[in-house]
């Protein structure tokens, strides 16, 4: 188990610091309530060589290890074909909580392996959380945003994905031993605004409550940890091939 502390927007209650304890993180793929939205994205990662697992049922489940959480400055990875995507995040706690997230992954690793991929950088996640409750009953006109290097990356709203309790109902029913509270959810994502798998060095990203004129947001940056070892002294990221 770990534990991070995150303020929580009540409009009933006010702000308030929170410990938040976390025993499991699961981030979906294909999490879209019309499957036809997922297969830009598809579609997206497939032009990088990534294989989708389509004959698993979606939306497919990757439980991730729990000290891949972050809310860190900085995300480290070992290439240079690394990017984000931004994503609801759910956490069940004593309530459903609300906050964003972006499940940054390599890309060159995802060519072998999406769940290995997912284990090789971080879950990085905005420390701020509204109750589900208080945006139950306009949540579909939220609004997913994500921008790589000043740039306009992602877009989209929350109503192309399943519902928040959907998402947290099917974890529950796919997999054995979730705990009955202090899990961590990712919802997975779509395609980005010019159907292309971005790659840069900072990125941002934000929910964003129109109805009640509130977002939560986030940024970090990437370092690429393997550049910094000097040439001919850098492990190649991938074993060579045999003859």
């Amino acid at each position: 188990m770990i534990e991070f502390t995150a303020k929580v927007h009540s409009i009933k209650d006010g702000d308030a610091d929170r410990a938040f304890p976390v025993r499991r993180m699961y981030n979906l793929g294909s999490a879209t309530r019309d499957p036809d939205t997922a297969t830009p994205h598809q579609q997206e990662v497939a032009k990088s060589g990534i294989h989708i697992a389509f004959d698993i049922p979606a939306p497919r489940i990757y439980p991730i290890a729990i000290n891949e959480l972050t809310s860190a400055k900085e995300v480290y990875a070992q290439s240079d074909r690394s990017s984000g995507e931004v994503e609801i995040v759910m956490h069940m706690a004593d309530q459903l909580y609300i906050s964003v997230g972006s499940d940054h992954t390599d890309r060159a690793l995802e060519t072998f392996s999406i769940p290995g991929s997912k284990q090789a950088c971080a879950n990085h996640m905005a420390p701020e959380f509204w109750p589900f409750e208080e945006i139950r009953d306009h949540w579909d006109e939220c609004i997913l945003r994500s921008w790589v290097d000043g740039r306009l990356y992602q877009e989209v709203g929350v109503a192309k994905f399943l519902h928040p309790e959907t998402m947290v109902a099917t974890v529950n029913e796919r997999v054995n031993g979730v705990p009955e509270r202090d899990y961590i959810i990712f919802s997975g994502t779509i395609v980005s605004v010019d159907k292309e798998l971005g790659f840069g060095e900072h990125w941002k990203y934000e929910i964003e409550d129109p109805v009640k004129g509130r977002s939560i947001k986030a940024e970090y940056r990437v370092v690429n940890i393997l550049s910094e070892v000097k040439d001919g002294y850098r492990v190649p990221l991938f074993n060579p091939k045999k003859d």
